[in-house]
């Protein structure tokens, strides 16, 4: 691409505009400069709120490719996909979940994470391999992040998604933007020019981490990884995860601590099926099949439990 071709596409991003609210950030003491990020912060969360609607589209789709054994993919170059890596590794420890049902790709490879990687975004080919290496399937839902909405890795992602029928959404922070354009779902939080101009891993990032947030926890709590507002598949992997999930199942119980953390040994360390096994009084073996029975989840297994023990009462 020309250099007059890429200057004049910046001419029209909303996130490459100067901000007259920083124009003079150069001159402020320490304090003032702060205020100035602080207040304009404030306006991401409205923005993201705005695309409410469409981030719902989105978290169903999601929900509909996990329940078919479909994934998650994130797509990005930079600070977008480190976001979007991000996002994808805390999913295995909190919700027990699979390494592979979401995954974070990031143009340059692992060591982009570190350091960039000159070149990697602007190469369209390798946005599309990246999604061949790892097997894309038309069950999967590829979410390219790019808040400028241009970015050729992530535009070519999801042309090679849309081209096998994988569900496509795009995360930019610019309107009519070529991502937006082209996928079946577009989230665009409009959060204006920067405090340092083009910098966005500022406002921008926030709001896509915000987003992000949205995407797997919403989807995770639609196929039942939480019970009430508590992550009971969390992995327990150290002991401060001991601690708390012997807190979970007295907070759902109401239980003395001796008592849940005995039901989180009688479970193998499962908390949700401990929480089950407390409230019920059914032993591991029994809790198990009524869990697997509600599909994973723990309201309606408790439910099912409960109507059970009074048809046997009676």
């Amino acid at each position: 691409m020309s250099h007059e071709r890429l200057l004049s596409e910046l001419d029209l991003l909303v996130s490459e505009a100067r901000n007259p609210k920083s124009m003079d950030i150069d001159l402020l003491e320490t304090g003032e400069i702060l205020r100035v990020m602080n207040d304009e912060d404030r306006l991401v969360p409205l923005a993201v709120e705005k695309v409410i609607p469409q981030i719902t589209l989105a978290v169903d789709e999601i929900v509909r490719a996990f329940r078919q054994g479909g994934r998650l993919i994130y797509s990005g170059a930079g600070t977008s996909a480190r976001l979007g890596v991000l996002d994808a590794s805390e999913c295995p420890p909190t919700f027990s979940v699979p390494d592979d049902m979401v995954i974070g790709l990031i143009a340059g490879g692992p060591r982009a994470l570190l350091k960039a990687v000159e070149g990697a975004e602007d190469d369209a080919g390798e946005g599309a391999q990246n999604l061949r290496d790892i097997g894309l399937t038309p069950k999967d839902v590829v979410v390219g992040i790019a808040v400028s909405g241009r970015t050729p890795y992530v535009l070519g992602a999801l042309d090679y998604a849309k081209s096998i029928g994988a569900t496509t959404v795009g995360l930019s922070c610019n309107p009519d933007s070529a991502l937006a354009t082209i996928a079946d779902i577009a989230i665009s939080p409009v959060v204006g020019p920067e405090v340092v101009t083009g910098s966005t891993r500022l406002k921008s990032g926030t709001a896509q981490k915000l987003v992000l947030n949205m995407l797997t926890t919403a989807s995770m709590i639609r196929i039942g990884k939480t019970y009430e507002n508590l992550m009971v598949d969390l992995a327990i992997s150290n002991q401060k995860l001991h601690a708390r999930a012997i807190r979970m199942i007295v907070q759902a119980t109401g239980c003395a601590a001796d008592v849940a953390e005995q039901a989180l040994d009688d479970s193998g360390r499962n908390v949700k099926l401990a929480i089950l096994m407390v409230v019920t009084g059914l032993p591991a073996g029994l809790a198990e099949t009524a869990l697997e029975k509600a599909d994973g989840f723990l309201r309606k297994a408790i439910a099912d439990a409960g109507r059970d023990l009074a048809h046997r009462a009676v």
